[in-house]
């Protein structure tokens, strides 16, 4: 019957994106671990931060960059501002050419630094948001695994910092990864974070799908590595509250869409990866939809059995838990429920505003992360 396979199909796909490929996964890098080779090495980087209208935090990011434990004469410093309108250029210009002011059009984010990688020489790229702050060490670590010459990309962990609001999106992150660590020791990640990365200039392509999502998948299927340093650090602030974080989502998972569409990214990988492309990519942007085809089959299978009444009343208690947590009741698990209540409907609006416009060229600042 179809409707019992949409059943067990969705249930199943949920239970191993979310638990039993993460368990396996981690099994699995205590006996398939690939080491990277680290070395104390400081090859030319150009660090370039793109931003659009990043008056607030601009000045504390320059201040940021100029205070990284790095030999001066190997390191470029580059805003690269995206047409930006406010004093994002006059608070750059005001450290005297300590950092490279790049003036573009407004293009979008993907182009300025398209551009700003063709105006700059060295050996790596690396980038990093304007509202991150990156440890002192952070480059040292972030460049040490280059000297491991099958490395293209390594992205570093990104802490999500803050004591006030409601957001539920650091216990997620924690989450995240842990995860990321072990697929890193299975070969390669299958997607980086914006706050912090670099990539061999030799290995970088001007890609239209992004960097977080397409560099890695892009590297192994050129058969290199996309790794993890979690030594790495940079500190961001996530969305105040849970409603602004389903805001980003959905502004921003189009283009998760559209990779996983237009990209081709399953073609041309190992089987590892290939695996860990579907269980942690393609599962987990599709949990929204696996999420309204277990309920929508829980329905109309609950005449049937033990197995539909208890699927069906397990989703009804999490949506009434969901509910406690939107009411900010003080019900253990609650805020938990209600964020993934809210980022798996993210998935899904996500979903239909790629169908309606595609994935937006300009990008969209979540103001409550500055």
């Amino acid at each position: 019957m179809i409707g019992k396979a949409l059943f067990w199909g969705s249930l199943g796909g949920l239970a191993w994106t979310h638990v039993g490929y993460p368990l396996a996964a981690a099994a699995l890098r205590r006996v398939h671990a690939r080491e990277v080779q680290k070395d104390e090495i400081t090859p030319s980087v150009a660090l370039i931060v793109p931003a659009h209208d990043e008056e607030g935090v601009i000045g504390s990011r320059v201040e940021n960059l100029l205070a990284l434990e790095y030999p001066e004469d190997r390191l470029e410093l580059v805003v690269a501002s995206d047409g930006s309108t406010d004093r994002t250029h006059e608070i750059v210009e005001n450290y005297d050419g300590k950092v490279r002011l790049l003036e573009c059009e407004r293009a979008g984010k993907l182009p300025t630094m398209n551009r700003a990688v063709r105006e700059t020489v060295s050996e790596i790229v690396a980038f990093g948001d304007a509202n991150a702050i990156w440890a002192p060490d952070a480059l040292r670590k972030l460049v040490r695994s280059f000297a491991d010459p099958e490395v293209a990309y390594v992205c570093g962990h990104s802490r999500l910092e803050r004591e006030d609001g409601t957001n539920k999106e650091g216990v997620y992150w924690r989450y995240e990864l842990w995860l990321r660590a072990s697929e890193s020791a299975l070969g390669s990640i299958t997607a980086g974070n914006g706050a912090i990365y670099a990539v061999r200039r030799s290995d970088y392509v001007e890609w239209p799908f992004g960097h977080d999502l397409g560099f890695p998948t892009m590297m192994v299927q050129r058969g290199r590595r996309a790794v993890y340093d979690p030594e790495a650090l940079a500190f961001e602030k996530p969305s105040r509250d849970i409603e602004d974080e389903f805001r980003r989502k959905v502004r921003m998972l189009p283009w998760s869409w559209r990779y996983l569409f237009e990209a081709g990214s399953l073609r041309g990988v190992p089987p590892i990866y290939l695996a860990e492309l579907i269980s942690h990519r393609v599962l987990r942007y599709g949990s929204g939809l696996l999420h309204v085809t277990l309920l929508a089959t829980s329905i109309a299978l609950v005449g049937e059995g033990l197995p539909y009444q208890a699927a069906l009343a397990a989703q009804g208690a999490w949506l009434a838990l969901a509910v406690a947590g939107k009411l900010r009741l003080p019900v253990p698990g609650a805020g938990l429920a209600y964020y993934y209540l809210l980022m798996s409907s993210a998935t899904v609006a996500a979903l239909g505003r790629y169908l309606r416009e595609g994935a937006p060229l300009m990008w969209e600042k979540a103001e409550g992360t500055r």
